[in-house]
């Protein structure tokens, strides 16, 4: 992780839950947070580990993994410029319960978990701004566990790969086998097998990582309805509060 140059207020308002602050409660904020560089692979935080930073991503894409026995994961969340990683730590949880991993690499303001802590404690508004994040996470993370558990690999990874598009807002992006075998919770031959069916419907092209969407609208109807649950859910937070 690198530190970049202090970047001017805008900067860190291009993370939308810090732009939904008052700019009174903004400007208190400002002086805590450390502009940061973070890289591919790169993991924030721990499962079952203490949390040391907060995160609010700006243009990077933090994916969420639950894990099971050390080794077994499932992507739980994708946390884009409209989130932040640790937000728990305002219900009062020392420890995360997930693996936060880099998934594209980016800029992203940082503080220390505790003085997040203290913040979140004495400001309202920040409050309400977490609670609310909060509660639009466990809505996805819930869909996206019943998703795993009933619906087929191939709808499983359409809703996955247009997530992503949506939190990057491109069609184009990387994500190889070995990432998307993790986060799906399969092996990597059923990422190529799934990956190699849409592709001969003309819906994406995948060669060595590269993603590219071909047809939104008809890998959206290669999804399943998870797909359409979880990007509603994502877009509540801000609702209401800019």
């Amino acid at each position: 992780m690198n530190f970049a140059a202090p970047p001017p207020i805008a900067e860190h308002n291009s993370n939308l839950l810090l732009a939904a602050l008052p700019p009174q409660e903004l400007a208190q904020i400002l002086p805590l947070l450390d502009p940061v560089t973070v890289e591919v692979g790169e993991v924030l935080c721990e499962a079952g580990e203490p949390l040391r930073y907060i995160y609010f991503p700006h243009d990077c894409l933090i994916s969420l993994m639950g894990v099971a026995e050390g080794r077994m994961t499932l992507e739980v969340g994708l946390v884009g410029r409209e989130g932040m990683v640790g937000a728990t730590v305002a219900l009062g949880h020392d420890t995360t319960q997930v693996r936060a991993i880099v998934q594209r690499a980016g800029s992203a303001s940082r503080m220390d978990g505790a003085r997040f802590r203290h913040e979140a404690a004495r400001n309202p508004s920040l409050q309400r701004v977490l609670y609310r994040y909060t509660d639009t996470q466990l809505a996805q993370a819930i869909q996206i566990a019943v998703c795993s558990r009933f619906h087929v690999l191939e709808a499983r990874l359409a809703r996955s790969l247009l997530i992503t598009r949506d939190r990057l807002r491109s069609d184009k992006f990387h994500l190889t086998h070995e990432f998307l075998a993790h986060a799906l919770g399969v092996r990597r031959v059923g990422v190529t097998k799934a990956a190699s069916a849409l592709q001969q419907q003309g819906l994406i092209i995948y060669s060595r990582g590269n993603i590219e969407i071909l047809d939104p609208e008809g890998l959206a109807a290669a999804s399943c309805t998870c797909y359409e649950i979880v990007k509603e859910a994502g877009a509540q937070p801000m609702h209401g509060l800019m």
